[in-house]
């Protein structure tokens, strides 16, 4: 006798194995955010009911990506520009939504065998405009200065240039790199070399101190002395969304604004919200004007 064969569909109810996620959710943007934005995903109580895609790429590209919606989040480390919220305008006829995510106090690296510990403001801005080209000119041996920076796509190049460098161009033989986590690997293997970025990535490298102006005390990227703002440079990080978010989007916003979300802030290597006092921004806050 020949039997034929039934073709049996198992569903996934019939197995009990947990449907897949429905609905994916894209965060695109600052390469400063992108550790911070990648363990959100990973612990959000959530993300069985949802899929995460997270790229990094420079604020710039996360806010070009907002405006021609191919993300559903922006993740930028610098507050959009007038011309870039115009943008949002006239596409959507309205202005994004801006919710504050986290606190950063923007690092300066110099290399662990580097004896430099310290250095003003002044002085960092006179390294990288090429005014101060040698070490021995801030306290150091007999070496030349090698300079690293972000690229121009980059919120936090945009952040550095215009809060430290008061505007003014970088010298020409700066070096700049595609994201935070090449820049910190080069200047761990360059003995004489200086960068910037994000403070979770001060790994293998030396933090360096900062004073506000020749005289006054130096201080370390530390969570006290940047929500004290001794600590001189430090920033907001941002999520930007093209509406006030509904659903899935609203939950995992929601989720990373409360305590839970801000704990994985402090985890990562950055400044919880709450430790400078400021309230709970509900995802539904009002757009940026």
């Amino acid at each position: 006798m020949r039997f034929r064969s039934i073709p049996v569909v198992l569903t996934a109810a019939i197995l009990g194995i947990a449907a897949l996620p429905q609905q994916t959710i894209t965060i695109k943007g600052s390469d400063t955010m992108v550790i911070l934005c990648q363990r959100w995903t990973e612990v959000y109580p959530g993300r069985d009911r949802v899929r995460f895609q997270v790229t990094g790429g420079g604020s710039g590209t996360g806010i070009a990506a907002l405006i021609n919606g191919t993300t559903d989040i922006c993740a930028s480390s610098r507050p959009m520009r007038p011309a870039e919220l115009e943008q949002m305008r006239q596409r959507y006829g309205r202005p994004p939504v801006e919710i504050r995510v986290a606190l950063d106090g923007l690092a300066v690296y110099v290399n662990r065998a580097n004896p430099v510990s310290k250095l003003t403001m002044q002085q960092i801005r006179d390294i990288f405009t090429g005014k101060i080209t040698n070490w021995k000119q801030v306290g150091g041996p007999d070496a030349r200065i090698i300079l690293y920076s972000r690229e121009n796509n980059s919120g936090t190049y945009e952040f550095f240039k215009e809060h430290v460098l008061g505007g003014a161009d970088f010298a020409p033989n700066t070096q700049h790199m595609p994201g935070t986590a090449a820049l910190v690997n080069a200047v761990a293997k360059d003995r004489w070399g200086i960068g910037y970025g994000g403070a979770a990535y001060a790994r293998e490298v030396k933090e360096i101190a900062v004073a506000e102006a020749p005289g006054k005390p130096y201080y370390l990227p530390t969570l006290e002395n940047v929500i004290s703002r001794r600590y001189p440079i430090s920033r907001f990080l941002y999520f930007y969304l093209r509406e006030r978010p509904s659903g899935e989007l609203k939950s995992f916003v929601d989720w990373v604004l409360s305590d839970d979300g801000q704990r994985v802030v402090s985890e990562v290597g950055y400044f919880p919200l709450r430790a400078i006092g400021e309230k709970k921004q509900p995802a539904s806050a009002a757009p940026r004007k």
